[in-house]
């Protein structure tokens, strides 16, 4: 679905946007060491999606974190390396991942300041009882993206942004028994950044909505993008909410910059570079 929509309605009054306000940024201190300033690990990936962990370990360097590392099956970690000299990778066994790894990169997990869990990761049987099981293990602050939504529920995540598209957000629902109406009493405490004309981020207490990008992100990968400055953001900042409001806003920001350059002809990738610009630029004022 495409982020952001630039022409206000009545409809628009009556929401709350998230504005360069809600994004402020802590500074760096010029005195921090490696590590000081986030750790990430991302944990996806499968012999049929490559790019879509790479996409996300990428944007969430680019959000300035000190280091990321990916937890992959070893194929496709041997293709990160490939690509990447900056990535470290855990490499899994198996083409895909399975309920057998869950307690080694659970207890990975816990040296790290936020974890990705989901992109790419595939839709088979095996793969679903591995997100399932993981998303309940890693207690640390998670976001968790892409096919791992549709193998869990609500009520097995804590300390969590969940960023489903609407056909995900659906199946989250269905899986967790609840509705869109009930959806805050049952939240357990997560945050939701539910992707689409207008992003919408939703929490126990507030919802607010997003309206930068264009309709050229409905281009492969921008959802991986995303989610990798939500769990960079999340590395850094320790705000589960602020996180999702600055990962849609800024996305969608990259969105914007690319299609005022090229059209609706820009790939994904293209917006990594423009992330620290947004961020400089955010955090000067």
């Amino acid at each position: 679905m495409p982020h952001g929509c630039n022409e206000e309605t009545a409809e628009d009054k009556k929401m709350r946007f998230i504005g360069k306000e809600d994004v402020k940024l802590k500074k760096r201190r010029a005195d921090s060491h490696k590590g000081e300033n986030g750790k990430v690990l991302v944990v996806g990936g499968s012999i049929d999606y490559t790019g879509a962990v790479l996409l996300a370990s990428l944007a969430a360097y680019r959000t300035g974190v000190d280091w990321v590392q990916v937890a992959a099956p070893e194929k496709v970690a041997w293709v990160i390396n490939t690509f990447s000299p900056d990535i470290v990778t855990t490499k899994v066994k198996g083409e895909y991942f399975t309920k057998e790894s869950a307690d080694k990169i659970a207890k990975l997990s816990e040296g790290f300041d936020a974890v990705l869990i989901g992109n790419g990761i595939g839709i088979r049987d095996e793969t679903k009882k591995f997100a399932a099981e993981i998303v309940r293990k890693v207690k640390k602050p998670k976001v968790i993206d892409a096919d791992a939504i549709t193998a869990i529920k609500l009520s097995d995540v804590s300390n969590g942004v969940l960023t489903p598209h609407p056909k995900e957000m659906g199946k989250l629902l269905a899986n967790s028994k609840v509705d869109k109406k009930s959806l805050k009493q049952k939240i357990n405490g997560n945050v939701i950044l539910l992707k689409g004309k207008r992003d919408e981020v939703i929490s126990k207490q507030k919802t607010v909505f997003n309206r930068t990008g264009n309709a050229g992100m409905t281009v492969a990968g921008t959802g991986d993008v995303l989610a990798g400055i939500a769990v960079g953001i999340l590395a850094q900042e320790h705000d589960l909410f602020r996180s999702a409001c600055a990962s849609a806003y800024i996305s969608g920001l990259a969105g914007a910059a690319l299609y005022k350059k090229k059209g609706y002809g820009f790939m994904a990738s293209e917006m990594l570079d423009q992330i620290p610009i947004i961020l400089k630029r955010l955090r000067n004022g």
